[in-house]
């Protein structure tokens, strides 16, 4: 005779009213930041082909996107800059003409104070070589050098208005230099987000095609192997150490372990970055009928909360911000 199970963990999932109500993890649009990439000589937005969905914007159309994020009740955007012109230094992200310098302002202005405006803090967009920092005469890297142009870059874009610094570069003692320049200039109340386990990743792929990367080679010597767990926990305790107000897991669904990790340790918030190629991978699967879209886009946005994420940087987040304002369940 088979026993009769006592414990029976399917009670609370009998109906969907019980469900709700024992729901373990939750989102809300406040948690969500849309990436939006801002293209210089541009007049419409620009289709990005292997990104489906997800445009260049004009500079001319930063204040609608801004007033849609705004009003789906988002925690900010993040933008990225694209420019026509780039050179060996980058020097397009330290010009206060510049696109991404002028994106930040007029989405700055166009918040007024109802979204955070958040900037990337890295010179790939902006290098004639695509690599996140200035070069050394044999090709490499310099990465004390690169911290310079980091210390500029921040109070070129503190100057413009944004609110949160993303430092993406992955360069030694990024953190520190950057916190030194803002507070000896009077912007101690810049945020410091921090993309302190940053991997060298094939997810990026679609990304390089929405920034118009000229990146030749790959970025290893810098961002992190993805066969590396507790180097990513103790990247973000340096960078917490050297004033990061927050912390960043990059990519986000294939390092859920290295999030989970980190979340557990940080005195600070901990976000994570839902890239073009998590993004990409859905949005084909399902045009070719393999997966049931909406489901699998709120499965993925609540693994990363569930795994430890404050916050989430999705290109679905208006999208999936409709959907909570809408009272939708995401599970």
């Amino acid at each position: 005779m088979i026993p009769t199970p006592t414990d029976r963990p399917r009670r609370l999932r009998a109906s969907a009213a019980l469900r709700r109500l024992v729901t373990e993890t939750h989102l809300h649009p406040a948690q969500l930041v849309l990436p939006v990439f801002v293209k210089e000589g541009i007049t419409t937005a620009q289709p990005i082909a292997s990104m489906p969905g997800v445009v260049q914007y004009p500079l001319g159309g930063i204040a609608e996107v801004v007033s849609a994020a705004a009003d789906a009740g988002l925690g900010g955007i993040m933008l990225f800059g694209v420019p026509a012109e780039r050179d060996a230094s980058g020097s397009g992200a330290t010009e206060p003409d510049g696109i991404l310098n002028r994106a930040i302002t007029a989405a700055v202005d166009a918040a007024d104070g109802r979204i955070t405006i958040q900037a990337d803090l890295c010179l790939d967009e902006f290098t004639d070589h695509g690599h996140c920092g200035v070069l050394a005469p044999d090709g490499s890297v310099d990465n004390d050098a690169t911290l310079a142009r980091y210390a500029d870059m921040a109070l070129a874009q503190a100057r413009a208005g944004a609110e949160v610094l993303g430092l993406s570069g992955m360069m030694d003692g990024q953190v520190a230099a950057v916190r030194a320049a803002l507070d000896g200039a009077g912007f101690a109340d810049v945020v410091i987000l921090a993309y302190a386990a940053k991997y060298a990743s094939a997810w990026y792929g679609p990304f390089r095609d929405a920034v118009e990367s000229t990146l030749q080679g790959d970025r290893r010597t810098y961002q992190m192997d993805p066969a590396n767990a507790r180097e990513g926990v103790r990247e973000a305790q340096q960078d917490i150490a050297e004033g990061a107000d927050i912390v960043m897991v990059k990519p986000a669904g294939p390092y859920l372990d290295v999030l989970h990790r980190v979340a557990a340790v940080s005195s600070v918030p901990v976000w994570a970055y839902q890239v073009s190629g998590e993004y990409a991978m859905i949005e084909f699967a399902a045009a070719a009928g393999a997966i049931d879209r909406e489901r699998a886009i709120a499965e993925s946005v609540l693994g990363i909360r569930r795994a430890g994420a404050d916050a989430v940087l999705t290109y679905w987040a208006l999208e999936v911000a409709g959907w909570l304002r809408a009272g939708r369940s995401l599970s």
